[in-house]
């Protein structure tokens, strides 16, 4: 009777260990914000078991109230999730399938969401403006502009310039630069925060550096120059 049972068992056991579908979440660990297109690529892979019924795996993206679907190619699922002015997105994989025996099975890769990172482009590295002909009034003026997208909102709460080394002559050309913006600048997500800059030399230069609220980037630095042009 025992041997019955054990063989009664086993083709059970073969059924439950063949209905399973094994899914590969290859989405990346953080990606850039593009706050123009505020959509990210979701990847995953799935390797079916024998007796999941072909062509019956189904994946869906979770995350922020959202269900994005995923296209298969091949072994391949992918999709595109939406989100803006977040540093981060939560994101679980939804797998649905059929078996041989017409049940359909659902599970979640991983059993609680996990954070995709988005971090924010970078912002200016160098500007330059034009400083052609004879000073103007109020000295040569210029602008820099800083976009953030990773926050609803952020803040530049000070600003100023260094000179670009120690050397007397650069020291000089910083002193002849000016900052003509009132602080703190408030700019909203994926909106551009204008720092103005007022130049008395036309060599003028320096490095203007800016102080925000934002966490990711507390502070930031660009090169500036005035010349001829």
């Amino acid at each position: 009777m025992l041997k019955l049972l054990r063989l009664t068992w086993v083709p059970v056991v073969l059924v439950l260990s063949g209905c399973d579908v094994q899914v590969h979440d290859e989405t990346p660990a953080e990606y850039t914000a593009n706050h123009d297109i505020g959509m990210y690529e979701i990847k995953a892979t799935v390797a079916r078991d024998a007796m999941v019924t072909p062509g019956s795996v189904f994946l869906f993206a979770l995350g922020n109230n959202q269900k994005v679907p995923l296209s298969q190619a091949g072994p391949e699922y992918r999709g595109l999730y939406s989100v803006r002015c977040q540093s981060s997105f939560p994101l679980q994989i939804m797998a649905e399938w059929k078996t041989q025996a017409f049940s359909v099975r659902k599970k979640l890769v991983p059993p609680q969401p996990r954070q995709v990172k988005l971090t924010e482009p970078p912002l200016a590295y160098t500007a330059s403006f034009d400083a052609s002909g004879k000073e103007p009034k109020g000295g040569w003026i210029g602008s820099v502009q800083y976009r953030f997208v990773t926050v609803p909102s952020a803040q530049i709460t000070a600003a100023r310039i260094d000179p670009s080394s120690d050397a007397p002559a650069d020291v000089k050309a910083a002193k002849a630069i000016s900052l003509q913006t009132h602080f703190p600048v408030v700019a909203g997500c994926g909106d551009r925060a204008e720092i103005r800059l007022a130049a008395t030399d036309p060599h003028a230069h320096g490095t203007l550096v800016i102080d925000t609220d934002h966490p990711s980037v507390p502070h930031w630095s660009t090169k500036v120059e005035f010349a001829a042009r």
